[in-house]
């Protein structure tokens, strides 16, 4: 997977010792997905296709304007001691700002205390995106390299079978997409 989508391992370690720095703590806690960006359209599909070789299921879905693939891997990842994770969200091109490219944020579920971890940490998180009502993750973005690590009160994967109410199984597609970026 490394030759995939890059040093994982070290991107959790980085962005792990840029949390340590700040007194957040997220030991115990479950990381719902890493994320990774690709450069353009057609690296989206050659690297879609190459981790869904791992994988057993990917729901593409539109999201912003643009597919989004949410994989489930067959094995974890181990991310360091006590850290694995089994879901990859691929993106393709940046639509508006400023991202990392490659490894671009994970995700960490803090649970029903989501909200009053962001008032202890307030100082130390970047904001909160409202991406729909079950999704309002609080996060912190390392401007240095524009990476992210965001905090959810459920996985990414539970929020999008909620909010399509389906559990994610298979390979599905946005079909006619023109990948042109």
């Amino acid at each position: 997977m490394k030759e995939i989508i890059g040093n994982y391992q070290a991107f959790f370690s980085l962005q792990l010792d840029r949390l340590n720095e700040r007194q957040i703590d997220i030991g115990g806690c479950e990381i719902s997905h890493l994320a990774c960006r690709t450069e353009t359209g057609q690296e989206y599909l050659r690297t879609r296709e190459r981790i869904e070789r791992f994988c057993t299921s990917n729901i593409e879905n539109v999201w912003n304007g643009r597919p989004i693939s949410i994989m489930q891997l067959e094995a974890p990842l181990v991310l360091a001691a006590g850290f694995e994770v089994r879901t990859i969200e691929l993106i393709p091109p940046v639509h508006r700002r400023v991202y990392k490219m490659g490894m671009e944020h994970f995700g960490v579920v803090i649970g029903d205390s989501v909200d009053e971890f962001s008032r202890k940490h307030r100082a130390a998180l970047t904001g909160q995106q409202f991406q729909s009502e079950e999704c309002e993750p609080y996060y912190i973005t390392f401007f240095d390299d524009f990476s992210t690590v965001k905090f959810y009160r459920s996985s990414l994967l539970q929020i999008c079978e909620s909010q399509h109410r389906r559990v994610y199984e298979g390979f599905s597609h946005v079909e006619d997409w023109n990948f042109t970026i």
